[in-house]
């Protein structure tokens, strides 16, 4: 294999693929990246056998062939490179001799026979979003899924297509991230759910662009992403998700309108007396004219309030600041409606556009 490739081309297309390689692997290949170049097209893959990242790239190639060369150090290599292109020459050994401007680096190379051959799968159904849509799902959910859980595909996210809507969620079973989103054409086979890894949904979010589609297409127990020259393929979460619809109230008795961005400062705020305590709990108040946050801990309290209109009785909850707060972190929107019951029973966050947030109160001991 012998190449000449632009340093910025080759530097994005490594920074794609070399995400996804774990170079703590019993098996030396899937530390590296495998090259394969023919016909003016260099291909980059990398891969930790969950998850497999294609990248499609233009190249100068003087002479077909494919090799596999270490993924962080080609990364670091090409970062620190100075000249405008790269030739990258592989032997028969698949040794490669890397050169830019008047540097020449040597890198060892492992047979590419060796790396894991993509899996040949049948779709049973495909749709197809904007990319922007997609990275507003992702953004708005993805922190509630559980990192620790037993329950598997509690550490995954949900895309479910029905009824002619896709709808993403994630849940750790103290609070629940839902979007839901008509489809404006409609997606080609069978309804259904699947399961995402949160590592699978956090390399399609860096993909994104504002402009193009992203293509979804799922067999029985993967899901392939397509994104322009990139393709994601990812093992799916096995197991059936939660009844997600069983912890959303059917009503509420009130709703207030609030401002994200002073919901962040409020908190954000007081919750400096919280640094340094084991229990991140917020008091929250509805008043007729005012919602107020108060902490208190070992090393501090703090009280702020955020304006509302609220005609309802004077009441207070506990939650867990973090999840409170995340919500308005993630949403990319001027304002939210917050709705309540009671006391004892959840509160719901909405945006408007497709995005619901439920979170529960804390027990006060």
């Amino acid at each position: 294999m012998k190449i000449k490739i632009s340093r910025e081309t080759l530097l994005k297309a490594l920074q794609k693929v070399g995400n996804i390689v774990n170079t703590r692997n019993t098996l030396p290949v899937l530390s590296n990246i495998l090259f394969e170049a023919a016909d003016g097209k260099l291909k980059l893959t990398g891969t930790d056998l969950e998850i497999r990242m294609e990248t499609v790239v233009d190249a100068e190639v003087i002479e077909s062939g494919e090799t596999t060369l270490p993924a962080k150090k080609m990364l670091t290599l090409v970062s620190k490179f100075r000249g405008e292109f790269i030739e990258i020459e592989s032997g028969d050994n698949f040794h490669s001799t890397i050169k830019c401007g008047t540097a020449s680096i040597m890198l060892l190379g492992l047979n590419p026979a060796d790396y894991p051959k993509k899996d040949e799968v049948k779709f049973i159904r495909s749709f197809s979003m904007k990319q922007a849509d997609m990275a507003v799902i992702i953004e708005r959910i993805a922190y509630a899924a559980s990192l620790e859980d037993s329950r598997k595909v509690l550490q995954g996210i949900l895309f479910s297509v029905r009824d002619g809507k896709f709808t993403a969620v994630a849940t750790d079973g103290k609070r629940l991230a839902l979007c839901e989103k008509v489809f404006e054409e409609l997606p080609e086979g069978s309804e259904g759910d699947i399961i995402i890894t949160q590592k699978a949904a956090n390399e399609l979010k860096r993909l994104l662009e504002k402009e193009g589609e992203v293509a979804i297409n799922i067999a029985e127990n993967q899901v392939v992403f397509e994104v322009g020259a990139s393709v994601i393929t990812s093992k799916l979460i096995e197991g059936n998700y939660p009844n997600y619809r069983q912890v959303i109230p059917a009503s509420f008795k009130q709703t207030v309108t609030v401002s994200c961005e002073s919901v962040i400062y409020a908190l954000e705020l007081i919750c400096v007396t919280l640094a340094e305590s084991g229990s991140p709990k917020v008091s929250l108040t509805f008043k007729s004219d005012s919602m107020l946050f108060e902490t208190n801990s070992n090393i501090g309290e703090g009280r702020e309030s955020v304006p509302i209109q609220y005609d309802g009785e004077e009441m207070s909850a506990s939650f867990n600041s973090n999840f409170f707060l995340d919500p308005f972190k993630h949403i990319q929107v001027d304002n939210v409606f917050i709705k309540v019951n009671d006391v004892m029973s959840p509160i719901a966050i909405e945006s408007g556009d497709g995005f619901l947030y439920v979170i529960m109160p804390m027990r006060n001991k």
